[in-house]
């Protein structure tokens, strides 16, 4: 993928984790509740029966890495030509015209970049977004192993990431750069791969890469320092937590995902399911 010199810092927050029923905080930005582990049926919801499994590998958190590659029901079905949407293409520029993205992040990513330009930031500029698995076959077979990763192993295979520069100067040096380090997590996106983790994400240090996970996902990572894989270990290890984001209260519940597990939706109310790509599956409800 095309290399972009700039740098993001990301603010390194802490990472303190009980071990009991109780409380995740973290210095002054966020406190995770920790709930008991037993479920947690409240009223007013309903159950999910037959195979989850049918789940695990498709939502907004699926891990994609060299060794949990991308299933086919993994990708966005709402694919689109950014160039082609004049009403996302608002706000910024496009490297070229075959941009493609999913339309919910493209719509997220408008949303930021106008938020952006209200402070006076405005020269966001995107360069790769999602790619099938031929495009990132032969971006492989051009650019090697250690540029590139196999087809069906890169996120951009999955139509939730970016590579987002200025059209200024480099990131290091631009404001987009500078906007994006304190803000981005606000509008559901993260750092995917920052310099501080590799040795976690098996991923060189690509502060061009933009993940799109959703609220309040990107909040929990970005306040307390985590990539998507410890997140998932957190949510793996705690199954039910409670966060609140911007005066907003969302539970999450992990549930490990067998023929006969049982999920609890509300019956009313806002939710979101997605699989962890792996064997799990979370269930995100907003209060």
């Amino acid at each position: 993928m095309k290399k972009w010199g700039f740098l993001i810092c990301i603010i390194l927050l802490g990472y303190v984790v009980t071990r009991s029923p109780g409380s995740f905080q973290q210095k002054d930005e966020m406190i995770i509740e920790i709930q008991d582990t037993r479920e947690n049926r409240a009223a007013n919801t309903v159950s999910i029966t037959g195979n989850i499994r049918d789940q695990v590998h498709k939502g907004n958190l699926l891990l994609v890495n060299s060794t949990y590659p991308i299933h086919p029901e993994g990708v966005q079905t709402d694919i689109v030509n950014v160039a082609e949407q004049d009403d996302l293409v608002r706000g910024y520029g496009l490297l070229d015209q075959n941009i493609m993205l999913s339309r919910q992040v493209a719509q997220a990513f408008q949303k930021m970049v106008e938020a952006a330009g209200e402070e006076g930031v405005r020269y966001f500029l995107i360069s790769s977004g999602y790619r099938d698995l031929a495009k990132q076959e032969e971006l492989y077979q051009e650019k090697g192993s250690d540029y590139a990763l196999p087809a069906g192993h890169s996120e951009h295979n999955l139509g939730l990431s970016m590579d987002i520069g200025s059209s200024l100067t480099t990131m290091n040096e631009a404001p987009e750069g500078a906007w994006l380090e304190k803000n981005a997590w606000k509008y559901g996106f993260i750092l995917r791969y920052p310099k501080d983790k590799v040795s976690i994400t098996g991923i060189q240090y690509e502060p061009w890469h933009f993940r799109y996970v959703g609220l309040p996902h990107s909040a929990v990572m970005y306040k307390n320092n985590l990539v998507l894989e410890q997140y998932l270990d957190l949510l793996k290890e705690k199954e039910n937590i409670t966060v609140e984001v911007e005066g907003e209260k969302y539970h999450i519940r992990y549930y490990q995902a067998t023929r006969d597990t049982t999920v609890y939706i509300p019956e009313h109310g806002q939710y979101e399911i997605s699989g962890d790509n792996m064997d799990g599956v979370i269930v995100t409800v907003k209060e």
